[in-house]
């Protein structure tokens, strides 16, 4: 599943791995409408790319990094304790 562009993403979740980020998109009903694996210097340059979205991903060192750089994007990055992220 790839983005269309007659859907519009409203809330992204972002798996953080070392190499690859493994990121879902929703659109405003819930369905996924983007299913993708990026490596880390294809993050910032994809995200740049989207209209303001709601971004979630699971609290550590390196997303509080990030979410500083997606917000000064004009992204709503959030962080999530990992045992809320856990049954995700």
């Amino acid at each position: 599943m790839s983005q269309t562009p007659s859907t519009a993403i409203a809330v992204i979740g972002i798996d953080i791995g070392k190499n690859s980020f493994h990121v879902v998109g929703h659109d405003t009903r819930g369905a996924i409408v983007l299913r993708q694996k990026w490596s880390r210097g294809q993050v910032e340059a994809r995200l740049a790319n989207m209209q303001p979205c709601l971004i979630g991903m699971e609290a550590c060192v390196g997303a509080h990094h990030l979410s500083r750089k997606l917000a000064s994007l004009g992204h709503d990055a959030r962080l999530m304790p990992a045992k809320y992220v856990r049954p995700y």
